[in-house]
């Protein structure tokens, strides 16, 4: 692979999880009440059920770390094709999918933690080609 080739698509994984989780993360700030609202009712009948508050300030925490790291280091690769922060933007952003699948396990929503699965993938990826 080239150069080229390798540094585009370390460019193109950091900007897709720069806007999967600053979304996710800005609008969970900016809609608490209606994020925990849903989670409550989403997580009512599992074990998680009375630590949802505590559980969404953490998954706001880390998506807005996956997402701000993935979206510094995208602007570290194209200026100084350094991908030191984007590498730990995608392992914040393969924790952050592992959290979510967590929950969506514990929920036995099980066609939701399906859908994590391809962005699981995509992520591992990342971390393989921002790590080398």
């Amino acid at each position: 692979m080239s150069a080229m080739t390798l540094l585009l698509l370390r460019i193109l994984v950091s900007a897709f999880l720069a806007i999967l989780f600053l979304q996710s993360g800005i609008d969970k700030v900016v809609d608490p009440q209606g994020n925990l609202g849903w989670l409550k009712g989403h997580f009512a009948k599992s074990s998680l059920a009375g630590m949802v508050p505590l559980l969404l300030g953490l998954l706001t925490l880390i998506e807005l770390a996956a997402g701000l790291l993935s979206g510094i280091g995208f602007l570290a690769l194209i200026f100084a094709h350094d991908s030191t922060i984007a590498f730990y933007g995608a392992v914040m952003s393969a924790i952050a999918i592992i959290a979510l699948f967590f929950g969506q396990r514990m929920a036995k929503e099980y066609a939701g933690a399906a859908v994590l699965v391809p962005y699981f993938l995509l992520t591992l990826a990342g971390v393989y080609l921002l790590g080398g």
